[in-house]
């Protein structure tokens, strides 16, 4: 039975074995639309196309259609493209009734093992054909197994719906439950699919699973997975979507495939913020607060909920979590806690078989109780409750909090100064640069690291290769070509060591490209962010040094700096420095403080966001400065 939560073993069972009627596929596209949405689009014989949505954790169904995907796909299903676009899908299978599915890909003489998981928070795990993890969608570790890239991935182990006869009865004999607890929990059933066995075979649920009838329970067992395989009738509610009525008279049963109607049931793939954006344009200001107010406070309410019903589902489960608390204490003084995950390992039955993962930093456990939670082991179990009961008590305070505010009227929008907009963040902003007079791009780098990136990643073949002929300097990339040479020599000039010593002058050298290299002489050594340049270089001799900070206006309103010739064709607010004895922080600050007084109080307060002291300081030289009025 699939909600809206997710689905179950006995639906994954039958939408596997629908899919297995269309085999063979061919993986064509993979999208990958947010951390959970994954789409794999199949084709099939005679130009038949599928397109399987996976939900990590939650489902995974073919539907009819997806939105536009995303222009720039996300690493991980880059990676899943690399491996399986192109390869040939030679089965997929289903380990018994687990929330679990396994596509077996043939592509290049070897077959890779995509795995899905709709259990817990989900997740995707590609294997290659030794089962070797080459990636996971999320990396985990778990206290019986590891999800992480280089280890091999372990199904589970065989469960009683893959048993036989025999078997199941000895499954059934051993288990100290009552029979529906053992079908729906041992079983893997679930409780809805473990009360309608108990009722097909005419079993009272309550009885103990060693006195409960095995051979007509087995039967009925072996008859739901025949009917979810081959007897599909799909039944929709509001709430549910089951792949075929439970008894005569519980539902309607509906026509086409099970994968059908989870398509209708569940909701599409959420839109990205991209694509909301349009929507959002329509509302007024004082709508989209009170939407984001209402999708706050809704999450504050689902949270609560939950955190109310795992409380109370710790108090009907307090045996058990006393046991293991208990136990749990009792060994953490005597052995070390990769000792007591090892024993943990082995043991699964009993209140153990609980137990999901260990967290030895803080002494705790993950326990499965229907819901996940913590457990400290060094606490008593009414203080893990609490802590539960705490933080709904803040969750409480929140809700009230979020109510006060939509109560409380949206004040109305402070009227802007119209003005040109802040100039978009580019990216070459995060190296030093300016454009010359005649509008030609410049970019220097700001240490080693990034002068190794100008040359190695951004130089291209028509651009000029410039560097101040002393140590410690700028590589300066001019993007193209210009006329205004003078601009770009005194911008690699001043943005060297010749800066910092206080010179006032500095010789500088240009290059093309292709006479850049790493490559040393023997016995050479060519340390990071330095380069050798071969061939005949261009000088230029005795450069002035001077730097000019600056605020433009138009077309865009921005911190400016470079040459001061090159600042001067932009704006008329801007102040030169010269070497001086000024330290980089205190220029910038002093050059804020010039500039703001030139524009008055007023404006000043209106550009905080662009006229600050960090923008300011991408732009002062290295070393001392003064400030010369231009």
């Amino acid at each position: 039975m699939a909600t809206k939560e997710g689905m179950s073993g006995v639906d994954v069972h039958a939408v596997v074995a629908e899919w297995q009627k269309f085999l063979p596929l061919w993986v064509s596209k993979i999208y990958q639309f947010s951390s959970s949405h994954i789409v794999i689009r199949l084709n099939g014989q005679e130009h038949a196309r599928h397109l399987l949505l996976v939900e990590s954790g939650r489902r995974a169904h073919l539907v009819s259609s997806i939105p536009a995907p995303p222009k720039l796909p996300p690493p991980f299903a880059m990676l899943l493209r690399k491996h399986l676009e192109g390869g040939r899908v030679l089965g997929v299978s289903q380990p018994g009734l687990q929330r679990i599915i396994c596509f077996d890909i043939g592509k290049q003489n070897t077959t890779f093992h995509l795995v899905i998981e709709l259990f817990d928070q989900g997740n995707l795990v590609l294997c290659n054909d030794a089962w070797t993890i080459i990636q996971p969608l999320r990396p985990h570790r778990f206290r019986e197994r590891d999800i992480i890239a280089g280890e091999v991935y372990r199904l589970p182990p065989a469960d009683p719906a893959t048993f036989s006869r025999e078997a199941f009865g000895s499954f059934l004999k051993n288990d100290d439950r009552d029979v529906v607890r053992a079908l729906a929990v041992g079983a893997l059933l679930g409780g809805r699919y473990a009360e309608y066995l108990c009722r097909k075979a005419g079993v009272e649920k309550t009885i103990p699973a060693g006195e409960a009838d095995a051979d007509r329970l087995y039967r009925e067992l072996q008859a739901l997975m025949h009917r979810a395989e081959e007897g599909i009738e799909p039944v929709l509610t509001g709430r549910e979507c089951l792949p075929f009525p439970e008894d005569a008279g519980s539902g309607t049963a509906g026509t086409g495939s099970f994968n059908q109607a989870l398509d209708r049931f569940f909701p599409g793939i959420p839109s990205s913020p991209a694509e909301a954006a349009p929507a959002a344009k329509g509302l007024s200001k004082e709508e989209r607060i009170r939407k984001r107010q209402s999708e706050i406070l809704a999450g504050y309410e689902q949270k609560a909920a939950r955190t109310e019903k795992i409380a109370a589902m710790m108090y009907e489960s307090y045996q058990d979590l006393g046991d293991i608390i208990r136990v749990l204490d009792e060994a953490s003084r005597r052995m070390s806690w990769q000792e007591i995950e090892q024993v943990l390992r082995k043991g699964r039955d009993g209140p153990a078989g609980r137990i999901r993962s260990v967290n030895p930093a803080d002494a705790s456990v993950e326990v499965d109780i229907g819901e996940r939670v913590t457990l400290y082991v060094h606490e008593s179990l009414e203080a893990n409750i609490g802590r539960y009961y705490d933080t709904l008590k803040k969750l409480r305070k929140k809700i009230a909090g979020a109510k006060a505010a939509m109560d409380r009227p949206v004040a109305p929008p402070r009227q802007q100064r119209a003005g040109s907009p802040v100039m978009k963040k580019r990216w070459y902003h995060r190296f030093r640069w300016f454009s010359t007079s005649d509008g030609v791009l410049v970019i220097g780098g700001k240490d080693a690291s990034q002068n190794e990136e100008l040359v190695k990643r951004y130089m291209e073949g028509g651009d000029r290769f410039v560097h101040a002929d002393v140590h410690g300097a700028s590589v300066v990339i001019v993007k193209g070509r210009t006329g205004r040479m003078d601009e770009v020599t005194q911008f690699a000039a001043s943005y060297s060591g010749a800066w910092r010593s206080g010179h006032a002058t500095a010789d500088v050298y240009a290059a093309d490209p292709g006479q850049v290299s790493k490559t040393p002489e023997s016995g050479e050594y060519v340390s990071r962010g330095s380069f050798i340049v071969r061939g005949e270089r261009e000088y230029f001799r005795d450069v002035p040094l001077a730097a000019a900070i600056g605020l433009q206006r138009e077309p865009e309103l921005a911190v400016i700096g470079g040459p001061p010739s090159a600042v001067a064709c932009r704006t008329s607010l801007f102040v030169v420095l010269k070497p001086g004895t000024f330290e980089p922080n205190d220029t910038a600050k002093k050059v804020l403080r010039a500039l703001r007084a030139r524009i008055g109080e007023e404006e000043a307060r209106t550009q905080k966001a662009v006229l600050n002291t960090d923008r300011i300081a991408a732009f002062v030289p290295p070393g001392g400065s003064d400030i010369v009025e231009p």
